[in-house]
């Protein structure tokens, strides 16, 4: 399943997302810090959502509440939700 996430908080403004089998299958941010969130994108391509959900959740981006990692799993909860 695909979904573009509208993110909320972040320097970055979108998440294209794709899971399929519980497996993150691509990922791709718009905007946000380039060479970190390329990083991200190619660590958790072909990991298990939980195994995402659990390292990345929650994780705060200086004073702000959510960061782009937090943002993801959020976009993971509302793909899998469905």
């Amino acid at each position: 399943m695909k979904l573009l996430y509208k993110t909320q908080g972040t320097c970055s403004s979108h998440i294209e997302l794709e899971i399929e089998d519980n497996i993150i299958k691509d990922v791709s941010f718009w905007g946000g810090c380039n060479g970190n969130l390329k990083g991200i994108c190619s660590l958790i391509r072909g990991m298990n959502v939980d195994d995402v959900l659990q390292r990345l959740e929650g994780i705060q981006c200086g004073h702000r509440t959510t960061s782009c990692p937090d943002q993801l799993c959020k976009a993971i909860r509302q793909i899998i939700s469905k």
